[in-house]
């Protein structure tokens, strides 16, 4: 059996953040250091803040003819600028734009300002010639804002004025819609991507909740282009489906890549002192639920394992990680590589998140859903539920602690399935509710798309085997759910992160100039 599967595209309006903060389990500590981290890395991860511009158009002839018109419009610019500046970005406005001459300057103005996205605020009528050198010079995405002033004119009142020069007036203070296809035609000719939101100034929920969405995707992309990204170790031998063409991911995303030797993790764990340790130990037994059959010597090695993790991260200004090694046949390896994994998972919960099997297109979407605020874990198909039309999803490793249901365990495994060694491992489910699931797929003609899908945490059984495993329910059901992802050729390994956010990836994506794919 085969199906068609239509991507399907729409909004998502959940609050993530206050979410997890209302209704997580974990203690209040990880929560202040969770989600202080998030605020750290959404605004000051690197000494550039992100910056939008903001410019307003209109025709100068009219500032003549319509006595106040060009005050009047000039104070709706300025409520624009406030509320832009209330989702967290540095406005950079330049005012009412009004001549081609003055779009020339602006251009300039905003390229000198290094803004990472630009709105297009249309106050009435305004010729196409004072916004196509502003946008060409400025070389950023843009957003047209086609916002009335109100809901709809006072027909009564208005034709009550009796004066039609004041009318008119009147009227060019509520045509905001009026020089949109002009602008998009120009645009489209000038092969400019644009993306316009419509409605009103005053009241409208949904056009400023679009806008909200546009600043937050815009600190997504400048948060991926300033990253570091750690690659520690190699390969998962022979599992192809992973294998990334690193060149590609930096000329999508941006950021640096950073070769890690696992050498040196090992030489820094040996420095690591015996406070340290203790100290390791203390934020383990605080954050953890740690079982019974932990031995004390497995809980040093982790330990001290983390600490030089810390150490790392630190001395690369890591904001993510990818990582494998063996260390077959060098022991200080194959003792720090067996007890990363609740070190690793420390990391990710405060905003580094760490992708095992050196999968780095999957750090790259961890990062991604952990800069929206969603988390961001490392999971692929466990099962399938066909009694309860699920599908169960984990991985072995680390997890993004900061989002489970209820307080991770921490279990010691004889055994790391289909690897070298044993030790601790931690085992938690996604927080029950809303999800969205998130791949960076590299495509057979050489380009990165975007896959997303939306779906709930559900509660039931779960495997207690030391991993991560969830119960995921998907409004396709399970087998169309399966057939479908698995139909755009994704690696096996995917993030998933709480809440439903899928139109705010697809802005994403259209900023970053990518294909983003809805499943459901």
């Amino acid at each position: 059996m085969s199906y068609f599967c239509e991507p399907k595209f729409h909004l998502a309006g959940s609050n993530l953040l206050n979410a997890v903060f209302k209704s997580n389990k974990l203690s209040c500590g990880i929560y202040l250091y969770y989600f202080e981290f998030v605020f750290f890395d959404m605004v000051s991860h690197s000494s550039y803040r992100l910056k939008v511009g903001l410019f307003g158009i209109g025709l100068q002839a009219y500032w003549e003819q319509f006595d106040g018109l060009e005050e009047r419009l000039k104070g709706y610019l300025e409520t624009v600028s406030e509320k832009l500046g209330s989702f967290g970005a540095e406005i950079v406005n330049l005012g009412l734009i009004d001549s081609p001459e003055k779009a020339l300057d602006a251009g300039h103005e905003f390229r000198r300002a290094d803004v990472d996205l630009l709105f297009l605020y249309v106050t009435t009528y305004a010729l196409s010639a004072t916004v196509l050198p502003v946008v060409r010079r400025a070389k950023v995405p843009v957003i047209v804002l086609n916002l009335a002033p109100e809901a709809a004119i006072d027909y009564k009142w208005f034709n009550q004025l009796g004066d039609r020069t004041k009318m008119t007036g009147e009227w060019l203070a509520y045509c905001s819609a009026c020089p949109v296809p002009e602008i998009a035609n120009v645009f489209n000719r000038a092969k400019i991507p644009f993306s316009q939101i419509t409605g009103m100034l005053h009241d409208d929920p949904l056009a400023w909740d679009e806008a909200r969405e546009w600043i937050e995707a815009a600190q997504v992309a400048h948060i991926m282009t300033h990253n570091r990204l750690g690659v520690m170790g190699n390969y998962y031998g022979g599992m192809l489906d992973i294998y990334s063409d690193l060149t590609l991911q930096t000329a999508t995303f941006g950021g640096h890549i950073e070769v890690i030797e696992v050498d040196e993790l090992s030489a820094l764990r040996e420095q690591v002192s015996e406070p340290e340790v203790k100290q390791m130990l203390a934020t383990f037994h605080s954050t953890f639920e740690i079982k019974e059959d932990c031995a004390e010597i497995e809980l040093d090695r982790a330990a001290k394992t983390a600490v030089a993790l810390d150490k790392l991260v630190e001395k690369y200004q890591l904001g993510s990680m990818a990582y494998y090694h063996k260390g077959t046949g060098n022991a200080w390896n194959e003792n720090t590589m067996s007890s990363v994994i609740l070190g690793n998972s420390l990391l990710t919960a405060r905003g580094i998140p760490v992708a095992g099997e050196y999968e780095i297109k999957n750090a790259q979407a961890m990062k991604i859903m952990d800069s929206f605020g969603a988390g961001g874990s490392f999971t692929e198909y466990y099962a399938m539920d066909f009694n309860d039309d699920i599908v169960l999803m984990g991985h072995d490793g680390p997890g993004h602690i900061a989002i489970a249901e209820g307080k991770t365990k921490v279990r010691p495994l004889y055994v790391y399935h289909g690897k070298v060694g044993n030790g601790l491992s931690v085992e938690m489910s996604v927080k029950h509710g809303p999800v969205t699931l998130l791949s960076v797929v590299e495509t057979v003609d050489g380009k990165v798309i975007l896959l997303v899908a939306e779906g709930e945490s559900v509660a039931g059984p779960v495997l207690e085997i030391g991993n991560t495993n969830s119960r995921y329910r998907f409004s396709l059901g399970a087998r169309k759910f399966v057939a479908c992802w698995n139909g755009h050729g994704p690696a096996h390994h995917c993030a998933v992160g709480i809440g439903h956010i899928s139109s705010k990836i697809s802005k994403l994506g259209q900023l970053l100039g990518i294909e983003t794919r809805i499943v459901c």
